[in-house]
């Protein structure tokens, strides 16, 4: 039966028109390559597609996104509320001629003259007209719904004084309060807690049912039971994705400088380290911990307001437990409110909420419904759980997902998981001593799947080698690598017959990683007392001596390396809750046996080792997105090759061909302004590949040593030489501080170094700026300054070496990724069993070569970063000649790329180059 719905016939494909062209609000008169692409990006959009686009940077990609897709979402608003009002108008003209055609049809199908058929006219004539009927009274909600958000909305721009003075008064109110409560809450704690008020808390609840009814959203759902305005409908809106924070507050300030600033509904989503106004809360510092500590007071927020008034002069000590001051509906629904109305980013949001006294956390989550644009780091939107806790709903919506160079390594890392031999044994330990302290208070299949997961906690340690209940730094295991299938492993660790999906369902539901975490906190600390019994005390003191050992253990390790002492923080925090990494490994064991491995590291010592799972098909949890979303765009400044986008995440989530578009535009620097050169040998005839068998001669490094002296003679300002590896550059520099090449290198350019520890990056760029300024003003036999880097390391991504700072980029060899690891061996294999051929190649050999360039891609975009910019880039390594090779690099690039088979041709046209810029300049 074929069921009709009243349509407006004019539908509007295009952006409003001005002289025959679209015409896309901009701050300034955009470039060619702009217009360019914001008219691809409306198309995909309004076609529904997925399409991978590529700007690089220093052409406006930002400002092209922000313009082309807000001016989408402007005439697809606009369209839709015409299409209502002809639907409106058309149901309200045609209302009564529709019941006496009705009748009509009524009339004569019960005639005895009707036709007899299986379905008669006056049913499917019934069905049809309850159809419009229905469509029509949706519609008329949905418009009153858009209608009173919109009086909302702008009654708050009107009044935005008045409400500051009633939240100022409010927030008086609740502060003398909030001050009382604390002072009764220390009162409470003084006089010390016993099992009942301090423990009561830690106990899980009942758990009642295995069925995997549909979860209650715990973050959200609860939020939303004192407004029914909080469960209004999602408009349509663009979720806007990015790597790192600084780069969506970057995205912020081009939205605000957009002609879209005043009248767009935007709202930045972080997490809880961002956000939280709440000192008690921020000064704990790691993430985990704060997200716990959040929850837990969220909890006792609503416990609170559940219990009667009256219970509360019988039990003081109840008051104790902390809950959060800036968690009040009426606060957030005012900061939610303030958000809508004005475009802020995380900083200007948190100064919101300190004003207002409301929490920015869930202020901005309560805005997501009403807001246009939401803009979100890629954990949060590329992880199914993160977005369901944090109420986005993906359904008819458009996703941008910037910086998507990596977009495949990410969604890979989002779902992998690793666990330590001391993390079980810790988590095993804690688990038992929790299940011991709380067993005649724990249900029956509390205990029972508790007994579950340390049965899996067994069965994990004895794959590494190991037993619990012993000290993991003592316990000795054969060392080796084993990689092994989901269901491989989980016969070897005599686990296969746990249903883990229903001890997932377990730790969702009874929260047990985070009781254990604060059973653990209570009894870690060394001040915290406790009156129970003598009993009582043995059971916990067994833990307490547990964790001393584990804390000893470490202690009596080796000094750590500058990498191993800049991911201890990251560390401590997993010992601190243990429990979540098990946990996260056990949902990872979840995944359909072909879509991921397991790796077993036994290192010797147990505690040294780990399982780790590896996701291997990204496009299983990327097919939501894809499924869900009304369309995709993929953006970065430096997408090829993009084969791999195609292959692994697009085709083989189930996309169809005919649905991917892609968009690569140009530069916006004349080509003169830019010279990458193809450096096939040294100045003395040696021929340049830096193969791992070849690049450790001392002819190969002299070699490189000559050509580096050279460039540093001839280019001004800043050179920075990329090496594929740590290790390699150590070697070089060490031969060549041997050698004096070091010391020529010094005469020219002063040398700088890239820090293994992120918090030394900025330090040694402030330093390779100020030292290239110093030398061009002042002048003399130094010209400039020499940055060595990595390829992957800190300087290759996110940094910008425009103008003097990177007039020359060196790339020694073709940084390829070690070809001996488990886990890419285990990769290749996979694609080689699941992607057809590539170009009659195997899939797993073109991933090889694709993962090198789009590293090199990455190192070498860091010049070129305006229109007025230039730069050498120099590829020192024969094999850059090859044609399938050169069609890897940018399109920007690949066709100014001279291929120069000596040194002399290629350093003639180097200085001429510079010779040109300098004499262009003075003539200026």
């Amino acid at each position: 039966m074929t069921i009709a719905t009243p349509t407006i016939r004019v539908r509007i494909f295009a952006p409003i028109m001005q002289d025959g062209a679209p015409r896309f609000p901009f701050p300034y008169q955009p470039y060619s390559i702009q217009e360019q692409f914001m008219e691809a990006l409306y198309r995909t959009l309004d076609e529904g597609k997925i399409g991978i686009f590529e700007s690089p940077t220093g052409t406006g990609k930002s400002l092209s996104l922000i313009c082309g897709a807000l001016a989408w979402l402007r005439d697809h608003e606009e369209r839709k509320r015409r299409e209502t009002a002809s639907i409106l108008e058309l149901a309200e003209a045609d209302g009564s001629g529709a019941e006496s055609q009705q009748d009509t049809s009524q009339r004569s199908s019960s005639s005895p003259t009707a036709p007899s058929s299986a379905e008669p006219d006056w049913i499917t004539d019934f069905v049809q007209k309850k159809a419009e009927r229905d469509h029509v009274n949706k519609l008329k909600g949905e418009e009153m719904k858009r209608k009173r958000r919109e009086e909302r909305l702008e009654l708050i721009r009107h009044n935005a004084q008045l409400k500051y003075a009633l939240k100022r008064k409010s927030s008086e109110d609740e502060e003398a309060a909030w001050l009382l409560q604390l002072s009764n809450s220390s009162l409470g704690e003084g006089q010390g807690a016993g099992l009942e008020d301090g423990e009561e808390e830690l106990i899980v609840a009942e758990y009642e049912s295995d069925d995997d009814a549909k979860r209650k959203n715990r973050f959200c759902d609860e939020d939303d039971d004192d407004d029914d305005e909080l469960e209004e409908d999602h408009v349509t809106k663009i979720y806007y994705c990015s790597r790192t924070h600084s780069q969506l507050a970057q995205f912020v300030h081009e939205v605000q400088k957009s002609p879209f600033a005043g009248d767009v509904s935007l709202v930045s989503l972080a997490s809880r380290l961002s956000l939280c106004i709440n000192e008690e809360v921020h000064k704990l510092g790691s993430v985990q911990l704060i997200n716990d500590r959040c929850t837990e007071m969220l909890k006792n927020k609503h416990e609170k307001r559940e219990k009667p008034a009256d219970e509360e002069p019988k039990r003081r000590r109840a008051v104790a437990k902390a809950v959060c001051p800036f968690y009040k509906q009426e606060g957030l629904q005012a900061l939610r409110d303030e958000v809508l109305v004005k475009v802020r980013d995380i900083e200007q949001l948190v100064t919101l909420g300190k004003e207002t006294k409301a929490c920015p956390y869930y202020g901005a989550r309560l805005a997501i419904p009403a807001a246009q644009l939401v803009v979100l780091p890629y954990q949060t939107l590329l992880h199914e759980g993160a977005r369901r806790a944090s109420g986005i709903k993906l359904k008819d919506q458009v996703v941008i997902i910037d910086e998507a160079h990596n977009l495949t390594d990410t969604i890979t890392c989002i779902h992998s998981s690793v666990v330590t031999g001391t993390q079980l044994c810790c988590a095993h330990s804690q688990l038992s001593q929790y299940q011991e302290r709380y067993r005649k208070r724990l249900k029956a299949k509390n205990l029972m799947y508790i007994k579950q997961i340390l049965f899996v906690l067994e069965g994990l340690v004895r794959v590494l080698g190991g037993k619990v209940g012993q000290n993991p730094h003592t316990q000795s295991s054969q060392p080796g690598t084993e990689l092994l299938t989901i269901n491989d492993f989980l016969f070897k660790a005599q686990i296969d017959n746990i249903n883990l999906f229903k001890v997932q369902r377990y730790f969702e539901k009874s929260l047990i990683s985070r009781k254990l975490c604060g059973f653990v906190e209570r009894y870690q600390a060394a001040e915290v007392k406790v009156n129970v019994s003598n009993k009582e005390n043995r059971r916990t003191e067994g833990l307490g001596r547990f964790l001393q050992s584990l804390q000893s253990g470490q202690q009596a390790q080796p000094v750590p390396t500058p990498d191993q002492a800049a991911a201890e923080e990251g560390r401590q925090t997993s010992m601190a809750s243990p429990m979540m990494q098990v946990e996260g490994f056990i949902f990872a064991l979840t995944n359909a046996n072909k879509d991921g491995r397991v790796v077993v590291q036994r290192q010797g010592l147990l505690a040294e080792s780990s399982v780790k799972f590896l996701l291997l098909n990204p496009a299983v949890h990327f097919a939501s997105v894809l499924k869900e979303c009304r369309a995709v765009i993929i953006a970065g400044g430096t997408m090829q090759p993009v084969a791999d986008f195609k292959d692994q995440l697009l085709l083989s989530a189930g996309v169809s061909v005919d649905r991917i578009t892609e968009f690569s535009c140009g530069h916006v620097i004349p080509p003169e302004n830019i010279l990458p050169i193809v450096l096939c040998s040294g100045p003395s005839g040696q021929e340049l590949e830096f193969t791992f068998q070849k690049r450790d001669t001392p002819q190969m490094i002299d070699e490189m040593g000559r050509i580096l002296s050279n460039l540093c003679n001839v280019v001004p300002g800043g050179v920075v030489c990329f090496f594929p590896s740590y290790e390699y550059e150590r070697q070089v520099l060490a031969h060549w501080e041997a050698s004096g090449v070091v010391a020529r290198l010094s005469a020219k350019k002063k040398i700088f170094q890239e820090p293994k520890k992120a918090s030394q990056v900025e330090q040694v760029l402030t330093e390779y700026s100020k030292c290239i300024r110093r030398y061009s003003h002042v002048g003399g036999s130094q010209t400039g300054a020499l940055l060595f880097s990595v390829v992957g390391g800190k300087m290759s991504e996110g940094i910008n070496f425009s103008d003097e700072l990177g007039r020359c980029i060196v790339m020694v060899g073709m940084p390829y990724p070690n070809i001996k690891s488990p886990e890419l061996q285990e990769k290749m294999a996979y694609l080689d069993k699941n992607m057809p051929l590539v170009g009659g190649r195997s899939p797993g050999q073109a991933l090889v070569e694709n993962l090198c360039m789009k590293a090199v891609n990455q190192s070498i975009g860091r010049a070129i970063r305006h229109r007025g910019d230039y730069a050498c880039i120099v590829l020192l390594d024969r094999r850059y000649s090859r044609p399938a090779t050169l069609r890897k690099l940018p399109d920007w690039i690949r066709t100014s790329t001279q291929v120069q088979p000596n040194f002399g041709a290629a350093f003639g046209s180097i200085r001429k180059f510079f010779l040109e810029k300098r004499q262009q300049r003075d003539g200026a």
